[in-house]
C-alpha cells in the first residue's frame, strides 16, 4: 500500500526539486544498509508468522499468485468535488502495482514500480502531467488492495510482530504488525522500520484481513505522519480465490477512495512493462 499526491494538497514543490529529495533520500538508506554497525535482522515472532501463513493460504486457496488484475467501478475523492467512474487494479508480484481510473474528468492512474531494486511510485493526472512519490511514501506495501502480494507473504527482510486480540471495526481479530529491517545505526529520524511499517487485523473467523493501516507523509515531511486506512469487506471466491469486492481506501478518516470490484483475473502474464515509471 502507498500515498498519491491525489490524496493531498498537490505539492508546491517541482517535479526537479522532488527528483533531488528522493535521490538525497536513497542516499541516505544506501549509507544505513551499508554501515557496518548494523545487528543481525530481528526474529519474527512465531505466532505472527503463524497467522500470517493461514491468512495468505486463505486468500490463496493454496495456489500460487503472481499477478492479479481487479476490475469495478470506483468514486474517487482526492479533488473537491468526488468523481465516479470505472478503475482497473493491476499487481505483480510484490514490488509492482497500477490503479488505473477512468473519471468524467479524465485518466487518473496511479503506479508502483520496485523492478530497479529501489521502490518508487508516480501519478498520473488527466492533463497528462505526472509526479513522483516522495520515497518516504514508497515504503509500505505496492499491492494494497491484494494483501496476499505484501508483507504478509515475508519478503525480503521483512519482520512480523504479534499485538494480540483485539475488536477492530466492530470485528474480533488478530492483530500482528510488520516493517522491512534495515539497520539504523546514525539513529537518524525517520527510520527506515517507521516509515515501512504496518499493522494487519485478520478476521479471527477467517484471517482474511479486514482491515491495514500504515502512515503516509506529506512530500516535504518524512517526520509527519498522516494516518491510512485499507478497509476490506465482502471476500468472494473467484477461482478458488478470495478477492475483497469492497475496498476502501482513508487518509487521516477521510474516504478517499471507494471502490466496488467486478471482476478478477489471477496469472495472465502481465508485463513488467505495465508499471513503467516515467
Amino acid at each position: 500500500m502507498a500515498l498519491s499526491v491525489m490524496d493531498c494538497l498537490p505539492s508546491v514543490v517541482s517535479r526537479r526539486v522532488r527528483v533531488l529529495s528522493n535521490f538525497l533520500f536513497l542516499l541516505r538508506l544506501l549509507f544505513v544498509t551499508a554501515s557496518p554497525l548494523f545487528a543481525q535482522q530481528p526474529p519474527s515472532d512465531p505466532q505472527a508468522v503463524a497467522y500470517a501463513g493461514q491468512s495468505i493460504a486463505a486468500i490463496t486457496g493454496g495456489n500460487t499468485i503472481y499477478d492479479v488484475t481487479l476490475t469495478g467501478n470506483i468514486t474517487w475523492g482526492g479533488s473537491t468535488k468526488p468523481e465516479t467512474g470505472s478503475v482497473v487494479l493491476l499487481a505483480l508480484g510484490t514490488g509492482e502495482s497500477r490503479m488505473d481510473m477512468s473519471l468524467p474528468s479524465g485518466m487518473r492512474s496511479e503506479i508502483r514500480d520496485a523492478s530497479t531494486g529501489v521502490a518508487q511510485g508516480e501519478w498520473v493526472a488527466p492533463n497528462g502531467t505526472s509526479g513522483l512519490f516522495s520515497l518516504e511514501n514508497c515504503a509500505t506495501d505496492a499491492v494494497w488492495f491484494f494483501p496476499a502480494l505484501g508483507s504478509l507473504a515475508r519478503g525480503t527482510n521483512i519482520v512480523l510482530l504479534y499485538i494480540g486480540q483485539e475488536t477492530r471495526n466492530g470485528v474480533l481479530v488478530q492483530h500482528i504488525q510488520s516493517y522491512v529491517y534495515q539497520p539504523n545505526p546514525g539513529g537518524e529520524n525517520p527510520t527506515p522500520q517507521h516509515l515501512s511499517t504496518m499493522d494487519f487485523y485478520l478476521d479471527i473467523a477467517t484471517l482474511v484481513p479486514v482491515s491495514i493501516t500504515y502512515n503516509a507523509h506529506p512530500d516535504n515531511g518524512a517526520t509527519t505522519d498522516l494516518p491510512v486506512e485499507i478497509k476490506l469487506f465482502d471476500y468472494q471466491n473467484v477461482n478458488g480465490v478470495l478477492v475483497p469486492t469492497h475496498i476502501q481506501r482513508l487518509l487521516q478518516g477521510n474516504l478517499t477512495v471507494d471502490i466496488s470490484i467486478s471482476g478478477a483475473a489471477f496469472n495472465t502474464g502481465l508485463p513488467l512493462s505495465e508499471f513503467a515509471i516515467n
